[in-house]
């Protein structure tokens, strides 16, 4: 008997959330990585249960949207075909690893994304839904901006390493060491008080006094953090950005057609494996300067029942008036799904209007209130700048 998660709670496969276009499944790539054969499935599933949209999420998963209800068995059984299902929904919620998308042969990152996987799904430890690990073992560390509890990842000194969040130093491990010391180090996390009715976060457990064994800090550094990558061709491979992290299935499809593989990434771009130029479809992105890549926005109304406006077609509009290097995020509503973070500027929808707020996100004071959809589009330069 399938089931359906209550909204608000992240989705699953096993555990699909309901919007304002149907149910919505979240499907995660094991080791952050489709085939071009079960992309191009994922594509055909999303036409024949959902309504073709599929969603790239900032934990670098997929999104099949507008589920019906009485194809969720049909969808699970197509996953479970496809080794993109875990046993059940406890299993799956475990399964949370980030993983370096950039990694090459020999960094470690997909051996130990691997390894970790396999001891997660062996022995749920019970942990909260939204903790999370990184594995991010390149010469620099790709995912230092994204929200991890427990990290493999590479240390100043050129060998591996294991960190907590919120702590600046970690411990020093083999190849051997590193998969069961996150997992020690996660079973520390609950057997001192991180969890609490299901909830808890690695940082906030220890800035509230909470000391990790000293075993786990003797003094390793992480590598240095690199930039966040821009699209564009790469050795082996072309790195695309996907518009608001949305597409139709022909767009998946125009990605897997002509690659050996894609790895799904936490900034709304595919890595697509062994093509030498950028795959040409609309909605895909391959300059670093497309002003597209300046914004971010929710599903907006009408796809999302929370939404107090439309979101994408006007962050559209509106990109072109972003400089280089700041960024816009339009919200449908107070949550800020779509871009967690501050911005440079940030619109949140509400029952009278837009709220504007500069270098910041949606729960900060707005400069601005009630703004209109005309007004913001009458002189964008105006009404974004701060004058």
């Amino acid at each position: 008997m399938s089931s359906v998660a209550i909204k608000g709670w992240c989705p699953s496969a096993h555990r699909p959330m309901p919007s304002g276009d149907g149910l919505v499944a979240r499907i995660r790539p094991r080791g952050g990585r489709l085939s071009a054969a079960q992309a191009l499935a994922i594509a055909d599933l999303a036409d024949r249960h959902g309504n073709g949209l599929i969603d790239l999420t900032g934990r670098a998963n997929l999104q099949i949207r507008g589920l019906r209800a009485q194809a969720h068995e049909p969808l699970l059984a197509a996953l479970a075909q496809l080794a993109l299902l875990d046993a059940d929904a406890e299993t799956e919620s475990q399964r949370n690893i980030l993983v370096a998308p950039l990694w090459s042969e020999g960094d470690d990152t997909h051996m130990l994304a691997t390894a970790l996987e396999r001891a997660l799904g062996e022995r749920p430890l019970g942990l909260p839904a939204k903790f999370g690990f990184a594995v991010d073992c390149g010469n620099e560390r790709l995912l230092a901006q994204n929200s991890a509890d427990i990290r493999i990842e590479r240390s100043a000194s050129g060998g591996l390493m294991v960190r907590p969040d919120g702590s600046s130093n970690g411990r020093f491990v083999t190849r051997r060491e590193a998969v069961p010391a996150a997992l020690a180090l996660a079973k520390w996390f609950l057997a001192s008080g991180g969890a609490n009715g299901g909830r808890g976060r690695m940082a906030a457990h220890i800035e509230s006094g909470a000391r990790p064994p000293h075993a786990v800090d003797d003094g390793a550094v992480p590598a240095r953090a690199a930039p966040l990558p821009h699209p564009g061709v790469r050795a082996g491979g072309a790195l695309v950005g996907i518009a608001f992290g949305q597409m139709q299935s022909a767009r998946l499809r125009v990605l897997a057609e002509g690659a050996s593989g894609l790895r799904m990434t936490p900034w709304r771009m595919i890595y697509v494996e062994g093509v030498r130029e950028i795959p040409e479809h609309d909605g895909i992105l391959g300059h670093a300067d497309d002003p597209l890549l300046r914004v971010s926005a929710c599903s907006g109304a009408p796809a999302c029942e929370a939404a107090y406006a439309e979101t994408r077609a006007l962050a559209a509009a509106l990109a072109p008036h972003m400089a280089a290097g700041a960024h816009l995020h339009v919200s449908g509503c107070a949550k800020g799904c779509a871009h967690p973070g501050p911005a440079a500027v940030t619109l949140v929808a509400t029952a009278d209007g837009f709220d504007l707020v500069r270098n910041g996100s949606t729960g900060d004071a707005p400069a601005l209130r009630g703004l209109t959809r005309a007004e913001l589009l009458a002189d964008p330069p105006a009404v974004l700048g701060d004058r």
